[in-house]
């Protein structure tokens, strides 16, 4: 999706990284889980306004504009990823450079927000979610990705950081249960969790493996590189 498993956040590289990576034969079938993955939590879209946050070279939210949202806005930091995101939409998206830790939508104003592989590079993921908790609307609805801790691919990178690459020695890797628990801080309510990417950085066990990936997803979050939470914000509170 926005960042695919292998794929540092948008500050790090140009867009054209990201496009390369989705046409490459892994980049393919990850994408595909993950989308897969994403649109079941998310439900129906139709009607419904949607924010994606870190939204890159924007194609989850032209995917959800695809999937009937009335209105889709994404917002990223980096300002050549928003470029990018502007010529592939046409207009159709209402992109924003901002930060996730202060967003500049008033409260309550997004039915549906999505937050993919952001979280391990921000410094305070508290501050994130609270902004993002304060921005749904009561009864709205988070879909929160994120690299998992335990797999090959973050074992891969470790290795990364310990050789001295300062992306993945500053990235910060956390379980469903730690996801979890952040988000229940800001006053949301964990209604599922679920993972993908069970299969190693291997084109060959990937097309071997990839249609275990739901099954397993469904059932553990052990293994996989891509950990999801789906949380609502209660009714009876707001931001």
């Amino acid at each position: 999706m926005t960042c695919a498993p292998d794929i540092p956040p948008a500050g790090q590289f140009g867009p054209d990284v990201y496009a390369t990576w989705r046409h490459s034969s892994l980049g393919e079938i990850t994408d595909a889980l993950e989308s897969e993955l994403l649109f079941h939590l998310i439900g129906p879209l139709k009607g419904r306004s949607f924010l994606d946050v870190g939204c890159g070279d924007g194609t989850l939210a032209l995917l959800a504009g695809e999937h009937g949202a009335a209105l889709v806005v994404g917002c990223d930091p980096d300002l050549r990823m928003m470029a990018r995101a502007a010529s592939r939409t046409g207009g159709t998206i209402h992109l924003t450079a901002a930060r996730s830790q202060a967003l500049p939508f008033p409260d309550g104003c997004f039915d549906v927000v999505t937050c993919i592989t952001v979280l391990s590079f921000v410094p305070n993921a508290t501050d994130a979610l609270r902004e993002i908790a304060r921005v749904l609307r009561p009864g709205g609805r988070l879909i929160l990705g994120d690299l998992g801790k335990w797999s090959l691919w973050a074992a891969r990178r470790r290795v990364r950081g310990w050789l001295g690459a300062p992306l993945w020695r500053s990235a910060r890797f956390r379980t469903a249960r730690e996801l979890a628990i952040l988000v229940r801080s800001v006053g949301l309510s964990v209604a599922s969790v679920n993972g993908a990417i069970f299969f190693p950085p291997s084109v060959v066990l990937a097309r071997l493996m990839a249609s275990l990936d739901t099954f397993l997803g469904r059932t553990t979050t052990i293994g996989a590189a891509f950990v999801t939470i789906q949380a609502d914000k209660p009714t009876d509170k707001s931001c």
